[in-house]
């Protein structure tokens, strides 16, 4: 989609969103896939329901994008306008135990500056690729941890309610890669609540967890990490990896040799290519286990 009407343009600027037209979203996510559309970059949160007055007003549908990390985007020309949050400057603030962290920040970054002033808890998610907001959206967790535990306040832009609200962590639902924020609520920041840890404890579990991502992950390759949910009491992956699915291939989509519930871009896969493999492998797993997969990965199509 294509934002031209020089008016509108204007507007954008006054309200300090920057416009990138004929974006490629296979730039802006991990798997390299997807379609274009224009980018708008929001660089201030007070702007946001203002933005989204005027795109409503011109009738611009419009989806919000994180890191693109857990993301897989249909191909070709894209039906709506894409909303990023610019990473505020700084985007982590510390206060004793409390982080306050804008959503667009780095989680990997996160994680290591609370480690380097002695805040720990989060160790799993070193190797998570993605934003801060990302993470909150889906409840990220690994190795028996999960941001939720930590999360005090979350800033949020509510879309149903048209403004920007705080919510505090017992408002929300955290369970396992699904929280209660409506598709449509942008993350903007959060406060979390991290446990004092030395820097040396810390780092030691950084680098368990980072041992253990490398011998099992296809870190190398181009993925959006797990891209089915594990069922209750079982592993996603170990099914597929007992189909004896690891390899299989749809054009350069491929299953990861290494782990089987990590789907990789093993060259210019599209999109189609993705999803068809997507279906085939949750075709077979229900087929042998009658088990229904969800999907972790979050499909635009």
């Amino acid at each position: 989609m294509r934002i031209e009407d020089p008016k509108f343009v204007a507007a954008l600027r006054e309200l300090e969103v920057e416009l990138r037209p004929a974006s490629s979203l296979s730039e802006l996510t991990s798997l390299s896939i997807g379609g274009n559309t224009d980018l708008l970059r929001i660089k201030k949160h007070e702007s946001i329901p203002a933005l989204l007055s005027l795109l409503d007003a011109h009738g611009v549908p419009h989806r919000f994008l994180g890191g693109g990390s857990n993301l897989l985007v249909s191909d070709g020309e894209l039906p709506w306008v894409v909303l990023q949050l610019a990473s505020a400057d700084p985007d982590i603030v510390l206060e004793g135990n409390f982080a306050q962290v804008d959503a667009a920040a780095d989680l990997g970054r996160t994680v290591t500056y609370c480690a380097k002033h002695d805040l720990g808890g989060m160790e799993g998610l070193i190797g998570v690729p993605g934003t801060v907001g990302g993470a909150l959206r889906m409840n990220a967790g690994a190795y028996g941890m999960q941001i939720g535990s930590y999360v005090r306040e979350v800033k949020l832009y509510r879309a149903a309610a048209r403004r920007i609200e705080i919510l505090r962590g017992e408002q929300i639902s955290f369970e396992y890669r699904h929280t209660s924020f409506a598709p449509d609520d942008m993350m903007l920041a959060v406060k979390l609540e991290l446990p004092s840890k030395p820097y040396k404890e810390i780092l030691q579990g950084i680098r368990i967890c980072n041992e253990k991502r490398r011998s099992s992950q296809p870190l190398g390759q181009k993925s959006a990490g797990c891209i089915f949910k594990n069922p209750p009491g079982a592993s996603a992956g170990r099914m597929i990896d007992e189909l004896g699915l690891k390899g299989l291939s749809r054009g350069d989509a491929r299953v990861s040799d290494r782990h089987a519930n990590f789907f990789v871009n093993a060259g210019k896969a599209s999109a189609k290519d993705m999803l068809g493999l997507i279906a085939d492998v949750r075709e077979r797993v229900h087929s042998t286990f009658k088990v229904e997969l969800e999907h972790e990965v979050v499909i635009w199509a």
